[in-house]
């Protein structure tokens, strides 16, 4: 009796949280004055945290092919990620994988339910468990693929690409912390958790140079940063026309505002609490 008032509870105020979503998505979808040449001002925020879902928007309407289909590796509740706008508002099928099952339960109690076939996963994601999401994926070019595990996301990315995924946007967490320059991510390990991997819980993930590097190295153009510091974005140049990509003015890195508002230093600052620990260079 407890534990299904409990759930009641927590549906009702994620359902809440869906209808605000929307109207906020919404509302700030509409007020932009949309620069094709400039990704800050196609930024608006729905159900993700930044300004993802606008970003999102602007890219997939210049797919030249779409399969209105995506993936996210970190999805936590299926509300508050860069899919749930596709999910919701755009009625995108696809596969969200989240490691906590309470949030997976959730989801399916709520989000999923808006869906027109979407399917929500629990699973931790390794290197060896890639090719248990490629029997699940209907595509393995889906119009977009998000990844956010605050961890070993560099080697998660390789080994999908490894195994023939082929995301025609793919959207990936990148560390601050790291600075513009630094190359690196974290040593792979296979149950990393950032929470207990240091006392900061700034060791984790991969610089945003690093990110360039590795899709460069697959043939992806960069495009850019959302203004918050959080994630890059990195489009298959053949589903786009050239003229589109080659007038993009990128916004090359930004600090992470959260941990920036959390330690009050930059991140060179910031780096040099986790210097002692492991990395890995990418060339």
């Amino acid at each position: 009796m407890i534990k299904r008032l409990k759930n009641y509870l927590w549906d009702l105020r994620d359902r809440q949280r869906i209808i605000i979503a929307l109207s906020k998505g919404n509302a700030m979808m509409n007020a932009r004055n949309i620069d094709l040449k400039n990704p800050t001002t196609w930024e608006f925020s729905g159900f993700s945290q930044n300004g993802e879902d606008g970003i999102l928007d602007v890219l997939r309407k210049q797919l030249k092919n779409s399969n209105r289909y995506f993936i996210e590796i970190g999805a936590a509740d299926g509300i508050e990620n860069n899919t749930g706008w596709l999910l919701v508002a755009e009625k995108y099928n696809g596969i969200l994988i989240e490691g906590s099952l309470n949030l997976v339960e959730r989801a399916k109690r709520t989000v999923i339910g808006y869906s027109i076939g979407a399917e929500i996963h629990n699973k931790f994601v390794t290197k060896k468990t890639i090719n248990d999401l490629k029997s699940m994926s209907i595509y393995l070019d889906p119009d977009v693929f998000s990844l956010d595990i605050d961890g070993n996301d560099f080697y998660i990315a390789e080994a999908l690409l490894e195994a023939g995924f082929r995301p025609k946007i793919f959207v990936v967490e990148y560390n601050s912390v790291y600075g513009p320059e630094r190359s690196m991510t974290i040593e792979y390990q296979p149950n990393f958790v950032f929470t207990q991997a240091h006392s900061t819980h700034l060791y984790y993930g991969v610089s945003i140079s690093g990110w360039r590097r590795f899709f460069e190295k697959h043939g992806y153009r960069f495009v850019t940063v959302e203004r918050n510091g959080v994630n890059g974005f990195f489009v298959d140049p053949n589903h786009f026309d050239q003229s589109f990509l080659d007038g993009i003015k990128s916004h090359d890195f930004a600090e992470n505002q959260s941990q920036y508002k959390k330690y009050r230093i930059s991140n060179e600052q910031q780096f040099r609490l986790i210097e002692d620990q492991n990395f890995t260079l990418i060339e």
